[in-house]
């Protein structure tokens, strides 16, 4: 092996937050050292609590095997162009929650990240200590819908340890890889290397003591869940849904995932979203554009608490593109069965 083939490898390594190679974004450092199939060498970080630092690492030294020679011992080292301080990990989560809901939904589109959102500021309004992750890798959506997405989460010293600090917005605290990455840049990632981001976030994190911690998870079943079932203590789950029989099938899925002998989370109740619509001009009128009572009958089915219907509101969606959750509103219809659902949550 020689220094060119290392550096050839490792353009095939992207850095999640801006979408260039390693070599194109400057973080190789010249001091590659090869010796026999021994190949040591320094990548250079912005930060020392960059999220995709693990992940970079690994997929780097899997380039080098894979392009350069599969026999090679690789050594890697971290460098920061800011405070040279290697966070050090710990394979206990640092979540002090009494209750870890994961809020799943079998596909995407259903509401889960408003559902999530909203149940966040509701806790928080009435005296919890609320933790919200945002572990939806490829669509993350808390940022905008808790207008921060600005935000960039600084790092703070705890026992030792450089943890990253989350960002807090309405009275709760949270992360998202939104934080790290261009709004409109796409996150192209391999579940291992997604799956580590996420377990960072949780781990390398200073969320404190919590009551409540809510985890706003990717659609479908993948290698985040089952990173996050294993690095989490899991309370429970929330499934959302919409009546549509297209949806209660992918739900029925969720529900299982996390009733499987292997996993083992109880399923807390199951969210029909997108119950029916009603037009402000006739409010005694109510339209089942997606079917009636769907999400109710399986909930029956499936023998798990049916936790809420939430109609489809308009004020609900301009509040979450506006960046300001309908629960905020305390005591408005819509936000009602928010509060609703976070009473039972409690009882």
């Amino acid at each position: 092996m020689y220094p060119q083939q290392i550096i050839d490898s490792l353009r095939h390594v992207r850095y999640p937050g801006t979408g260039k190679d390693l070599i194109e974004s400057g973080m190789l450092e010249d001091d590659i050292r090869i010796s026999g199939l021994a190949v040591s060498f320094s990548l250079i970080f912005d930060k020392d609590n960059d999220p995709f630092m693990r992940s970079v690492v690994r997929a780097a030294e899997t380039a080098v095997k894979t392009y350069a020679d599969s026999n090679a011992a690789v050594h890697i080292q971290t460098k920061f162009r800011q405070a040279h301080i290697n966070p050090r990990s710990t394979d206990k989560p640092v979540i002090d929650a009494r209750h870890v809901i994961a809020v799943h939904s079998g596909k995407g589109g259903v509401g889960k990240s408003t559902v999530a959102a909203n149940l966040a500021v509701a806790l928080a309004n009435a005296g919890y200590r609320v933790g919200l992750l945002d572990a939806d890798i490829h669509g993350p959506s808390i940022p905008k819908m808790f207008n921060c997405e600005d935000a960039r989460p600084v790092s703070v010293e705890e026992d030792g340890r450089t943890l990253i600090e989350p960002v807090e917005q309405y009275g709760v605290k949270m992360l998202s890889i939104g934080f790290f990455v261009e709004p409109r840049k796409a996150v192209i990632w391999r579940g291992g290397m997604a799956s580590n981001a996420v377990k960072q976030l949780v781990q390398d994190a200073h969320w404190g003591t919590l009551d409540w911690f809510l985890i706003d998870m990717p659609p479908g079943t993948s290698d985040i869940h089952l990173t996050l079932i294993q690095t989490l203590p899991l309370t429970g789950a929330i499934v959302v849904t919409t009546p549509q029989p297209v949806a209660l099938a992918d739900a029925e899925k969720g529900v299982e995932m996390f009733r499987n002998e292997k996993v083992r989370v109880p399923v807390t109740g199951l969210i029909e979203n997108m119950s029916w619509f009603t037009p402000a001009e006739l409010p005694q009128n109510k339209y089942y554009i997606f079917g009636k009572d769907g999400g109710k009958a399986l909930a029956g089915r499936l023998d798990i608490p049916l936790l809420g219907q939430i109609p489809l509101v308009q004020s609900v969606r301009e509040a979450g593109d506006n960046g300001t959750p309908i629960a905020l509103q305390q005591g408005h219809p819509a936000a009602r069965y928010f509060e609703d659902i976070c009473r039972r949550l409690n009882s």
